[in-house]
């Protein structure tokens, strides 16, 4: 493994150094960004700037990412000019009010939000570049947001709206109490939250405007019915409700797609567990899929292609338990004959990696590879940040930071656990 590492990695200093991996990326319409924790300030300053390439050099239609899509939806309509009135992006980014907020309240972000403005603002495309969030923990924000929207405008489908909401309501907002009561008592909105997604989709031709009602109402009646399943199982098998997770996000995904075209061509920006190719790793003894894999097995894998990241060493955001405020937190050296270990080992420096037919085989020894969540606690890593993985085959690319730095968090009022 050595050997291929010091045979196929090159070192990079910028993003123009990073040229030969946007050639190999070629004209795939899916490009997986990874990261190997949700703390790190490189990890989203290089992924800005190579998302910021594939748009102008690539024509990417929009980012797709791991955060909620009602709060995502605030930067949508930030970057396209639809809310006149948020003229300020810390504004916009108050509206990821529930924890962990560091994850896009950051000053790593800014930047790209600001960038993706100003292109859609001087750019003549048909459709502006978007912003959308995938994933499926915002149940109240999703079923609030659809029923203002159709009590704003007396449209369809209120009355399944309220009906679902009725449901959920006596649970008051806690994802916990609705779990143990579905999962284990049999008292579950799935009727409602399923019937109420068969009347938005319906309906949805209704909502349509030049402020993409119809695919906010959409998606947001998606996440209810998903939600509803994902917190019904989370008490029951977290496998199950980790295959709902994520098929829920390529779901959310194709909606998007389909909302844009045939053509379109897609950034998603997710942990490295997400994107990269459960296939190759031990996820697939657990009966575990994720987006990798699902995008790989719906689109061919010769229209994808996936960038893991890395670190050795540093800093990084993270808390010590689910819901705890975040604090800065060192990030030791790998784990010895880990893949950050090996690739530290053949050169203390930033480096990179394109997997091809030609070389993949060097690359499909199962090995360690760092994994860090929003909960990390260093001095446990050894007994579960480590995923068995075949590299060569989980990923496309995979860009190694050598020593990294913690992300820069917005500190917010009001946040939600």
């Amino acid at each position: 493994m050595i050997k291929a590492i010091n045979t196929y990695a090159k070192p990079f200093e910028t993003i123009d150094d990073l040229d030969p991996l946007i050639a190999a990326i070629g004209d795939k319409s899916f490009v997986l960004l990874g990261e190997s924790s949700h703390g790190t300030s490189e990890f989203y300053t290089l992924r800005a700037e190579l998302t910021k390439r594939l748009i102008k050099e690539k024509g990417f239609s929009f980012i797709a990412v791991e955060g909620d899509w009602p709060s995502c939806q605030s930067i949508n309509r930030y970057i396209k000019g639809f809310n006149q009135s948020s003229q300020d992006i810390r504004e916009v980014l108050e509206d990821f009010n529930r924890w962990p907020t560091w994850m896009w309240a950051n000053q790593e972000i800014i930047g790209l939000i600001e960038w993706l403005k100003d292109y859609n603002h001087h750019n003549k495309r048909a459709q502006k570049v978007g912003f959308y969030g995938l994933d499926v923990y915002s149940l109240w924000e999703s079923m609030d947001e659809i029923v203002h929207y159709l009590e704003r405008t007396n449209s369809p489908s209120l009355k399944e709206a309220k009906k679902a909401f009725s449901c959920f309501e006596p649970f008051n907002r806690n994802h916990e109490s609705y779990a143990v009561s579905a999962g284990y008592l049999s008292e579950n909105c799935t009727k409602e939250a399923l019937e109420l997604l068969a009347s938005i989709r319906k309906n949805k031709w209704k909502f349509d405007d030049d402020q993409e009602n119809s695919l906010n109402m959409e998606v947001n009646a998606i996440v209810t019915a998903n939600a509803e399943e994902y917190y019904r199982t989370m008490v029951i098998s977290d496998s199950k409700s980790w295959n709902v997770r994520d098929r829920h996000m390529v779901e959310a995904l194709n909606s998007v797609r389909r909302f844009y075209g045939d053509d379109a061509k897609v950034i998603i920006w997710e942990h490295n567990t997400h994107v990269g190719d459960a296939r190759a790793t031990d996820m697939k003894d657990e009966g575990m899929v994720n987006v990798g894999q699902l995008i790989r097995e719906e689109n061919g894998a010769k229209n994808v292609f996936i960038v893991g990241f890395g670190t050795y060493s540093g800093t990084v955001i993270a808390s010590t338990e689910w819901g705890v405020d975040f604090q800065k937190t060192e990030v030791p050296p790998a784990q010895l004959g880990s893949w950050e270990s090996l690739m530290h080992k053949t050169g203390a420096v930033n480096k990179y990696l394109i997997f091809t037919d030609q070389n993949r085989n060097e690359f499909t020894t199962t090995i360690g590879h760092r994994a860090i969540g929003v909960v990390y606690r260093p001095e446990y890593e050894q007994y579960g940040n480590y995923v068995p993985s075949k590299m060569g085959l989980r990923y496309d690319g995979f860009i190694f930071i050598d020593k990294t730095n913690a992300l820069h968090p917005l500190v917010l009022e009001n946040i939600l656990v």
